[in-house]
């Protein structure tokens, strides 16, 4: 399994950078994405963003996200 858990480091440490609009957004998705709303995606869709750049920085920032929520718990069992 850490192979693959290796391999979701490198995916998201090679994405791009979040760009600054979008912080709120992912700031919600990181800390509450059970309230993440259409209404939420549109706003970014209507300020310029695409529905591909939105969708990769949501699976980033997800993913960094569970890992980060993770590493302590594997800490904790090992």
């Amino acid at each position: 399994m850490s192979d693959h858990l290796d391999a979701l480091r490198q995916i998201a440490a090679a994405a791009p950078a979040a760009p600054p609009g979008m912080s709120a957004y992912l700031g919600k998705v990181r800390e509450r994405a059970y309230t993440v709303t259409d209404a939420d995606v549109q706003a970014l869709v209507q300020s310029g963003f695409s529905e591909d750049e939105i969708f990769e920085q949501t699976v980033v920032v997800a993913i960094e996200e569970g890992l980060r929520r993770l590493d302590p718990a594997e800490a904790a069992i090992g």
